[in-house]
């Protein structure tokens, strides 16, 4: 007896302890919930649960559907379903077990059940929206499966780490460069995230090399890792500027992502700075996307005016700070969670979402602005479908300029929840116009302007990259007027026709632009021996100055002719002043006016100051020299002292004035003027409030579409 006595005693007594360690447990747990460690929290809930008698079905339920709530929401899809189903098993209260036990067997494929459980609960809960979405997700998902797209789908073999690799963004003036998020081990700090029980993330970056191989992944250069978690970043259009998402950490506090911003010099970043969205500090801010034209901010957050869940919100990109904030609404927005805004550069919206049906988890979609609604921004959405889209989350997509063709992040197929990188591709049939804005005879302009027009309706404003270039999308059978610009030039014009769409086609567009500031060089304009004629090889190059001339027509230039040393200096004046007054005539014959135009002779008055790229032509010259009779005459090479001469010996023009107003060639403002007179409507008007195109859609359609380019003023030189 006594023995039995003591056996009860001692296991009275564990169980005493087990249940006092399984308090403690749920205490340490809930502590960690609160703050959002749900990795933490997940491992005392999972000790308590343990510790916890099975005849305690009331306590066991309980901390099951706590461990389920956890590995939810990090992800840990296989742990959570069963620890719903444990919940189940126990009879704990909340109903909510079933609906979250549905979604997590749609997340890994187990349709069949999943449609069993949704159907179960809204058996008690007939009106529950997302309930009703699984459904029909369900229903959709084994129909995509069926009928693919054409979209070729690959996982990415040297950006995948051992850990989580997601939210990929490709930039570069080529495309050549892509940052991406990463728990891999090599990233800052060395102790585990209470959230997820990996590595804090970090940003990585790789370049692409010439011969377009990816390089090892390294940490991104500069100020922009720390040891806090770094999230999903995006680029201004320019590159200059990052917007990152940044979750700092706080022992008493839950943890709320915010949006940073760091700027880059040279091939590293600045150290990030918090970005003020609104004063409201208890909601979170994350996903940053820039719209293609850099005036909007797009995010997530779960902040108060919501739609349910994370919802998308933006707020506009001003030059003084940031504007208001709008949530995007419906379509796009649900009772659900939508997340990782991006966008394509002809304006189309991609982003996740699991408010929407689809194939479990988040699901990739597509919204088009509605062309056909002119007085309100509405939207059409689009699932994307398998293969893009997966029983698991798929999300954070990149594109490679214009094609489609890009990067995402997937967590299919991996039992431990981690993301990875995937490539995709789907076969177009696109026409596209590859554009260079360029100083002439000099370098690329990357504050240059290109606006676009088309018989079509289209009216764009397009900045170009680092490296002076764009690149557009165009329709078939559609005439386009395109005019390059940037304050300091002068306007260039080129039209396109674009006349097939059976296949793909790449347009090659330059945009030379001549400096309003310095004198510009006319090439291949060639007079007859000690002649003022002009020959016939002039007509192409002089054609092309006319038509300068007309695409400025508010400025007035100096024509001035130049000779080398040789001859005699009276004689070099007046030769080299009739031949200005020989290109001047031919200009008036081409209908530009003649007070628009001064010829001047300068001999040899005047020697060529050599530029940076006659330089790198030239490795005898440095730039700066000046072409003078005595530094030609120190070259031993007569080769070298003839290409110094053909220099002197140029046709120039230079800007005097961009304020010229002829009476037959009203500005802007007049043309509209007059057209509100007629029509009794205001002109049509960019985002600037620029007048691009003075006229209804009909009249665009109808009238010349050269009409629809802004004219040259002196803020648009």
């Amino acid at each position: 007896m006594r023995a039995i006595k003591a056996i009860c005693t001692t296991i009275a007594i564990i169980t005493l302890l087990c249940a006092c360690g399984a308090e403690s447990n749920v205490k340490k747990g809930d502590a960690f919930y609160a703050i959002g460690e749900y990795f933490d929290a997940a491992a005392e809930y999972k000790k308590a649960y343990t510790r916890t008698p099975s005849k305690e079905k009331e306590k066991r339920g309980e901390r099951a559907w706590k461990m389920a709530e956890c590995y939810r929401r990090i992800n840990y899809t296989a742990k959570a379903m069963a620890a719903y189903q444990n919940a189940i098993r126990y009879k704990y209260q909340d109903s909510m077990k079933v609906f979250y036990l549905a979604q997590m067997q749609h997340k890994t494929g187990d349709y069949k059940n999943a449609e069993k459980n949704y159907q179960l609960f809204l058996d008690s809960v007939p009106d529950h929206k997302m309930a009703q979405i699984g459904l029909l997700g369900i229903k959709q998902a084994q129909k995509w499966k069926n009928n693919p797209t054409l979209h070729t789908v690959k996982r990415h073999s040297l950006f995948n780490g051992r850990r989580a690799d997601f939210s990929p963004v490709l930039t570069g003036d080529e495309w050549d460069e892509v940052f991406f998020t990463s728990t891999r081990p090599q990233a800052t700090g060395d102790e585990l995230n209470g959230i997820t029980g990996t590595k804090s993330a970090d940003v990585f970056h790789s370049k692409r090399d010439d011969q377009g191989k990816w390089g090892q992944p390294e940490l991104c250069e500069g100020e922009v890792n720390s040891e806090y978690e770094e999230g999903a970043c995006c680029f201004s259009p320019d590159g200059k500027t990052m917007y990152i998402t940044r979750c700092t950490y706080d022992s008493d506090y839950p943890r709320f992502a915010e949006i940073y911003t760091s700027q880059r010099s040279d091939a590293s970043w600045s150290k990030p700075q918090k970005l003020e969205l609104t004063s409201d500090t208890l909601s979170c801010y994350a996903h940053p996307a820039v719209s293609p034209d850099g005036k909007w901010l797009y995010f997530v957050s779960d902040m108060p005016g919501g739609m349910g869940g994370l919802d998308i919100w933006r707020i506009a990109i001003g030059e003084n700070g940031m504007g208001g904030v709008e949530n995007v609404g419906e379509p796009i927005n649900t009772e659900g969670d939508e997340m990782f805004p991006t966008f394509r550069p002809n304006g189309e919206l991609y982003f996740s979402s699991n408010g929407h049906p689809g194939m479990g988890g988040l699901d990739l979609f597509c919204a088009k602005r509605d062309t056909t609604d002119t007085r309100h921004e509405t939207w059409n959405v689009e699932n994307l479908m398998w293969p893009m889209n997966s029983s698991g989350d798929d999300f954070g997509m990149t594109f490679e300029g214009v094609h489609n063709r890009g990067y995402f992040s997937s967590n299919r197929g991996d039992g431990r929840g981690y993301d990875h990188i995937y490539t995709f591709e789907c076969p177009e049939v696109l026409q596209t116009i590859k554009g260079w804005v360029y100083e002439k005879d000099g370098y690329e302009l990357p504050e240059g302007l290109v606006y676009m027009v088309g018989n079509d309706g289209t009216n764009l404003k397009i900045s170009v990259r680092g490296d002076g270039s764009f690149e557009q999308v165009v329709n078939p059978k559609v005439q386009y007027v395109l005019l390059g610009t940037c304050k300091g030039y002068l306007n260039h014009k080129e039209e396109l026709y674009v006349d097939t769409s059976h296949v793909s086609r790449e347009y090659v567009l330059q945009f030379p632009l001549a400096s309003i500031n310095t004198p510009v060089l006319v090439r291949n304009v060639f007079y007859e021996f000690d002649s003022a004629k002009l020959t016939e090889s002039s007509t192409m190059a002089l054609d092309s100055l006319a038509d300068l001339l007309h695409e400025n027509p508010n400025i007035t230039i100096e024509l001035s002719s130049h000779c080398d040393y040789r001859g005699a200096d009276a004689y070099n004046l007046r030769l080299s002043q009739r031949r200005a007054e020989s290109v001047v005539k031919y200009l008036v014959e081409h209908g530009i006016a003649m007070e628009r135009l001064t010829p001047v002779g300068y001999g040899e008055t005047r020697p060529k100051i050599v530029t940076r790229k006659m330089a790198e032509r030239n490795p005898f010259l440095h730039e700066g020299d000046t072409l003078t009779e005595a530094f030609i005459m120190k070259f031993e090479n007569p080769d070298h002292q003839e290409i110094c001469n053909a220099y002197n010996r140029r046709t120039e023009f230079r800007v005097l004035r961009t304020t010229y107003q002829a009476s037959f060639a009203p500005t802007a403002e007049e043309v509209n003027h007059e057209e509100e007179e007629e029509d009794g409507a205001s002109p049509a008007r960019d985002e600037d409030g620029e007048n691009v195109i003075a006229d209804t859609q009909e009249k665009k359609t109808n009238k010349n579409t050269h009409e629809a380019i802004p004219r040259l003023t002196e803020e648009n030189p």
